[in-house]
């Protein structure tokens, strides 16, 4: 029996997602959550085989909550269902150790193959998406991710300083190298430009 988590912001979704693997005679979906922090504490609880995520929820993102997986050295594998067909979130979704990226428009029956795969030690990755990952690397650090991603949410070099606990002035240098990484002319621009190629 695979026994997994499940992680989806959208409560229709997160219905039909846990509706849908409940008619395998092999899945037991242990616990379902709406955030990625529900999910932690859901992982932690249960110890699953499994952990079944989309990528942007609140508190934690799913590429978070891998990452806090591989940090711990949890047993549990990671699949991402998202809709997210962006190259850069898979790179950064491999990075983490997830063994599976699945696009959400797939067939219903390629969610329990890829499944059973990555529980067997396998890999289940979009094809095409795979191919796409390796033509175009990420020039971001993860510092500057950090400070880009705050900045395009509207928050000030000062506000993110104390965010990160960072000088304003440290805040405005890496603004300044993703700025120049990226050739764009501000930080309005270099957000946008890293939210659509999947680097933030």
């Amino acid at each position: 029996m695979i026994r997994l988590v499940l992680a989806e912001d959208q409560a229709m979704l997160r219905g039909a997602l846990a509706a849908l693997l409940a008619l395998e005679d092999d899945i037991d979906v242990v616990a379902a959550a709406a955030d990625g922090e529900a999910a932690w504490r859901e992982l932690q609880r249960t110890a699953p085989d499994l952990l079944v995520t989309d990528i942007e929820m609140p508190g934690l993102t799913g590429l978070e909550l891998a990452q806090r997986i591989q940090r711990h050295g949890l047993a549990t594998k990671v699949v991402i269902v998202t809709t997210f067909a962006r190259a850069g979130y898979l790179r950064r979704a491999l990075d983490a150790g997830v063994q599976g990226y699945l696009l959400k428009d797939a067939p219903a029956e390629q969610l329990a193959a890829a499944l059973r795969s990555v529980h067997a030690g396998g890999r289940a990755i979009d094809p095409q998406l795979a191919l796409e990952a390796w033509s175009e690397a990420d020039p971001l650090n993860e510092r500057e991710r950090q400070v880009l991603r705050l900045a395009g949410e509207g928050q000030s070099a000062g506000a993110i300083a104390a965010a990160l606990g960072l000088s304003p002035g440290t805040v405005r240098n890496y603004l300044s190298e993703a700025i120049g990484k990226l050739g764009v002319g501000n930080r309005i621009e270099a957000y946008r430009l890293a939210r659509q190629k999947g680097w933030l």
